[in-house]
C-alpha cells in the first residue's frame, strides 16, 4: 500500500510517517517503480509508534521499543525499566509545572490589574522583582 494508505490506516499524517522511515523507525520495502510499499506489519508498526508517542516515550525510547517488541526473545524488564524512566521523567515534569503554577498565582495575585502601569508580573519577568530584593 502506499503512504498515503498507510496513514489513514495508522492514523499518522504521511509526513511523520516519511520522516520515521528517514529516521530508521520503519523501513518500508520499494516497489518495482521505487515507491514505498507498506504492509500490515509496517502498518501496526506504524500504529505501535503512535501509540508510544502519545504516551510521550522519546523517539529514541520509541526505537528502543520498538526494538523490544519485535525481539521475542527480549526480558519484560528491560521494557519496564524504559517506562519507569519515562514515569519518573514525568513526575519531574509535574513538579515543575507545579512550581510554575505556584509562581503564577503568587504573582497574579500580587497584580492589582487595574489601569495603572505598575505590574509584578511583567517585573518578576524582567528579574526586576529579584533585583528589588537583593
Amino acid at each position: 500500500m502506499n503512504v498515503g494508505d498507510a496513514a489513514r490506516r495508522s492514523g499518522l499524517p504521511a509526513k511523520t510517517i516519511r520522516y520515521y522511515e528517514d529516521i530508521g523507525l520503519i523501513r518500508p520495502d520499494r516497489a518495482s517503480n521505487g515507491y514505498r510499499d507498506y504492509s500490515m506489519e509496517d502498518v501496526h508498526r506504524l500504529a505501535f509508534l503512535a501509540r508510544a508517542r502519545n504516551l510521550g516515550f522519546s523517539i529514541e525510547d520509541c526505537r528502543q521499543l520498538m526494538a523490544l517488541y519485535q525481539d521475542r526473545a527480549r526480558a519484560s524488564h528491560d521494557v519496564r525499566e524504559i517506562a519507569s524512566a519515562h514515569v519518573a521523567a514525568i513526575e519531574e515534569k509535574l513538579r515543575e509545572l507545579q512550581s510554575m503554577r505556584a509562581t503564577l498565582q503568587k504573582l497574579i495575585h500580587a497584580c492589582h490589574g487595574d489601569n495603572r502601569p505598575d505590574c509584578p508580573i511583567l517585573d518578576d519577568i524582567a528579574g526586576k522583582a529579584e533585583a528589588a530584593t537583593s
